[in-house]
């Protein structure tokens, strides 16, 4: 009985600690993982620099997203602007792929990776998956699914 009890307890701890904060675990803990890697001075928000090193390609948007307009972005400043901002992110998807095909051809050389699409480059061997040294958006959907599927796995 002693066991269960302790075993009992042991499992509500952590549900208490999220009781205890106001968040919660899933939704959202993605975001707010990247951004407490982010936030180098560890005080809650994150500096134009620290936003910059960590999402270099969001770092012209900075002061969008600061809605407070204090020179510091917090969890939910960043939520609140990904949420407004959902619908224009999925509607520019095609155009991101035909920016990083620099010369048109359908496909994404590892040099037109390197120079547009830097996130992109480092993954580049994973997605190729023919190994022809070009990523079609064929490859890049395969990427993704894969990876979606491996994360409701875990």
């Amino acid at each position: 009985m002693l066991k269960r009890t302790l075993i009992a307890a042991l499992l509500l701890i952590p549900a208490v600690g999220f009781a205890a904060d106001g968040t919660a675990p899933g939704k959202g803990q993605r975001a707010a993982g990247w951004l407490k890697k982010a936030d180098a001075d560890r005080n809650g928000t994150l500096s134009r620099a620290e936003f910059a090193e960590a999402m270099p390609l969001l770092a012209d948007k900075f002061d969008r997203i600061d809605a407070n307009k204090d020179g510091r972005l917090s969890r939910r400043e960043y939520r609140a602007w990904m949420k407004a901002h959902k619908g224009a992110r999925r509607a520019q998807t095609p155009d991101r792929f035909g920016h990083a095909d620099a010369d048109g051809d359908g496909a994404i050389s590892r040099a037109e990776a390197a120079s547009h699409a830097p996130r992109l480059a480092k993954k580049f061997d994973q997605i190729d998956i023919n190994k022809d040294g070009r990523l079609t958006q064929d490859e890049m959907r395969a990427y993704r699914e894969a990876k979606r599927g491996h994360k409701s796995k875990v």
